[in-house]
């Protein structure tokens, strides 16, 4: 047979792995007391195997890149296809904006260090290696990957794995450093008694439904299975909208070739930012969905469902993509920046949040600081241990922000490319050109801040949790 099996085999080693790291987690305290990820596990099971087993078995090569790339657009289109979460009545202001300062934090400053310290390594590195903090930190593997990938064309050999590294240690950075915050919350009082309950939660700590335990309902049909089954619409929904991005940027590039080589690398570059493209073509189809009165044949919990597959399959395959020869070769950088990015974020998050919110305050910190270190996922893990069942207007404040932030970080999606023109072009303008755009959005960051946080903005400087 001359059918292509590399995509069966790595979904297939994907799955295996996954189903391995739910049983070491729901079995091994280690797992639960930091609530690693099963598809982080699973990611790093599998990276020894597809750098040394495989290739000795001759699977030298390996489509793990590409199911990454995909599952990312196909996370953003599942997400953006779900409707807007309605707002709250009686809320108190601040939260919603607050959320979206909190995450466009992280992509500022993760920025401004990534570019400061990437200064002191220069020529030896590539000028946008420091851009792979806010990438790989506050925006996740699949984006890191995918820009990387765009790089590589520019000259950055070995840009995908190093955005893939560094977006696993953010991973690390959020799973431990979320639990430290958290034990340091209660010692310190930090957190509320309803809050601490819920650390010993059986289902949050082993990840998996207890045998007799009422099991939560994770999506609803809108269709008769008689004539389609609900899920086949909603793949259909999620895979005919990928499509359309697809034929968008076709077009695209088809306008850019008449620019010859300058339109060219652009587009090149575009669609490693086909992730924007496909949420941008979902929020039409939603709003085309709407208009014609389907909305109601899309669950969001069934778009949930997809979204959440997609990221832990595109998590478990990031890591275990990583090519650990790129590593070696950019060992130092990595670990200076990404420790250093841990540690200002784990420090930086709690001190803000802490000043700007009024309600709900370590909850906010907890997401917000998990968002910046990993995904949403992270975020979401972390709150759910101080709040599993999403009483406080945490979870729904965030999906209310996720539209502004999102709008927010397309100029600093947009410009990622400026440091490596400095490259390609020989002209470090680019560069400050870059600086100057990170320091732009920290300039707004503060802004918020000084407006939701008043007069506590300064207060208590020393302490990295202002308490009243």
């Amino acid at each position: 047979m001359d059918f292509s099996w590399k995509i069966v085999i790595d979904a297939g080693a994907i799955a295996i792995a996954i189903l391995f790291a739910t049983f070491l987690r729901s079995r091994i305290s280690f797992f639960q007391k930091y609530l690693i990820p099963n598809a982080l596990t699973a990611g790093f099971l599998l990276l020894p195997a597809y750098n040394f087993v495989f290739p000795a078995l001759g699977y030298g090569t390996n489509k793990l890149g590409e199911l990454v790339y995909h599952l990312l657009n196909l996370s953003f289109i599942a997400m953006t296809l779900r409707s807007a979460p309605p707002k709250i009545k009686g809320h108190k202001g601040g939260g919603v904006l607050g959320m979206a300062a909190g995450i466009l934090s992280g992509y500022a400053l993760q920025a401004l260090l990534g570019l400061s310290l990437t200064l002191f390594f220069l020529p030896k590195i590539f000028p946008s290696f420091g851009l792979f903090l806010p990438l790989g930190f506050a925006s996740g593997p699949g984006q890191s990957y995918a820009i990387g990938r765009g790089w590589e064309g520019m000259g950055f050999k070995g840009a995908s794995t190093v955005g893939l590294t560094v977006a696993a240690i953010g991973y690390i950075w959020g799973c431990f450093g979320g639990i430290f915050l958290i034990n340091r919350g209660r010692k310190k009082g930090w957190l509320d008694d309803d809050g601490l309950s819920s650390l010993t939660d059986k289902t949050i700590l082993t990840g998996v439904v207890p045998r007799g335990k009422e099991r939560l309902v994770g999506a609803r049909l809108t269709t008769d299975s008689d004539s389609l089954d609900s899920f086949s619409l909603h793949i259909s929904a999620v895979v005919f909208t990928y499509l359309l991005s697809y034929l968008f940027l076709r077009g695209v590039t088809w306008g850019l070739s008449f620019a010859g080589k300058t339109g060219m690398e652009l587009a090149t570059n575009l669609w490693g930012l086909n992730f924007i493209f496909s949420a941008i073509i979902a929020i039409f189809m939603r709003k085309l969905i709407e208009a014609v009165k389907l909305d109601h044949l899309l669950d969001d919990d069934t778009l949930s469902r997809i979204t959440g597959f997609s990221v832990d399959y595109m998590l478990a395959g990031s890591v275990a993509a990583i090519s650990l020869a790129f590593i070696v070769q950019y060992w130092f950088p990595i670990a200076l920046m990404t420790t250093l990015c841990g540690f200002m974020t784990i420090v930086v998050t709690p001190w803000m949040c802490s000043r700007m919110f009024h309600d709900n305050r370590f909850q906010r910190m907890l997401m917000i600081y998990g968002v910046n270190t990993g995904t949403l996922s992270t975020g979401l893990a972390l709150l759910r241990v101080t709040d599993p069942e999403f009483k406080t207007s945490v979870a729904s404040d965030y999906m209310l922000s996720a539209g502004l932030t999102f709008a927010l970080a397309i100029p600093f999606i947009l410009t990622i490319n400026f440091p490596a023109y400095a490259y390609t072009r020989n002209d470090m303008n680019w560069y400050w050109a870059e600086f100057g755009v990170s320091a732009a959005y920290l300039l707004v960051v503060l802004g918020i801040y000084l407006f939701l946080a008043g007069k506590r903005a300064f207060a208590k400087p020393g302490k990295i949790w202002y308490q009243d």
